[in-house]
């Protein structure tokens, strides 16, 4: 067998001189590591310094993990900052909204109950009725505008009483029957009743137009004196109606006169009284033919023989 060759066997102790070597330093590294361990165990405060200077070397390198982790969370956090400020936003609107909704019904209100303050002025100065009823139909299919009411004859109803709720003038007693009526209401073509403003003695007619709204024509034209949120009442003149029965309310201003909403809404309304009629002496003095003691002289200019 022939021997080894020298390269061989160099590598040979190369190898084993670098394996006693990590030997060497495994086994002071372990003895070192002891005896560090049982002077720390026993003099704790000796190692004070190496753990300062080694938390000053590693201090750069924690401060800018720190910046880091800041500066991350800072963007992170902007970002959820922008669409939570966005959120509010949309909860504000909403709630923006929700307010100026609230704040018109409130103005309504208040409108209305100046309106209802003003109509109950209107009608502290109710008559006896002579009956009450309830309104239990109306005409649909047709122009005209009529309605039935559950009191006839023998509740003491007569043709021509006027039919009043307590926000005004509904209409009045066109039909009687023993038990029901049928009512002229106040938007029905034919029907026109006397009125003035409440607020002075501007006077005019209140006519039907079958939609339910009324026309105020006034009788003294020239400058139109009315404005929106004028009320009408009953005049009294003609003798059917009572005076100071609220009627309509002006809420478009024409050439003669106004349109007017009517204040008591028969489709709103339940309960009616039939009032007596304001004069009926002179209703029946209209109806009476004219008797004169002298003949009336004709167009020619002669009497009559």
């Amino acid at each position: 067998m022939a021997p080894p060759s020298a390269q061989t066997s160099g590598s040979n102790k190369k190898a084993q001189l670098g394996r006693f070597a990590g030997y060497v330093f495994a086994s002071a590294g372990a003895v070192i590591g002891a005896l560090l361990l049982i002077i720390s165990l026993w003099r704790p405060e000796a190692f004070y310094g190496l753990r300062s200077m080694a938390t000053d070397a590693a201090a750069p390198a924690g401060e800018a993990g720190a910046v880091t982790r800041s500066g991350s969370r800072s963007f992170f956090e902007a970002i959820a900052g922008y669409y939570d400020a966005g959120n509010k936003n949309a909860e504000l609107e909403r709630e923006n909204q929700v307010a100026r909704v609230r704040l018109a019904e409130m103005r309504a209100l208040e409108q209305e109950n100046a309106r209802l303050k003003a109509l109950l002025d209107l009608t502290n100065n109710e008559i006896e009725p002579v009956a009450t009823g309830r309104l239990i139909g109306s005409s649909a299919a047709s122009i005209r505008r009529f309605g039935y009411l559950s009191a006839g004859r023998r509740d003491g109803v007569e043709v021509g009483m006027p039919v009043t709720s307590p926000m005004g003038l509904v209409g009045r007693i066109l039909e009687t029957g023993r038990s029901t009526s049928r009512v002229l209401l106040l938007t029905d073509p034919e029907s026109i009743v006397p009125v003035r403003r409440a607020t002075d003695d501007v006077v005019a007619f209140a006519e039907g137009r079958a939609d339910g709204s009324l026309r105020i024509r006034l009788i003294n034209l020239g400058i139109n004196p009315l404005e929106a949120g004028d009320i009408f009442v009953t005049s009294g003149a003609g003798g059917l109606f009572r005076p100071g029965v609220a009627v309509a309310m002006v809420t478009e201003i024409t050439d003669d006169g106004a349109i007017g909403q009517l204040l008591s809404n028969p489709a709103a309304t339940d309960f009616v009284m039939i009032e007596p009629i304001f004069e009926p002496e002179a209703i029946e003095a209209f109806d009476r033919p004219l008797l004169t003691e002298r003949p009336v002289e004709d167009s020619g200019g002669g009497s009559a023989d």
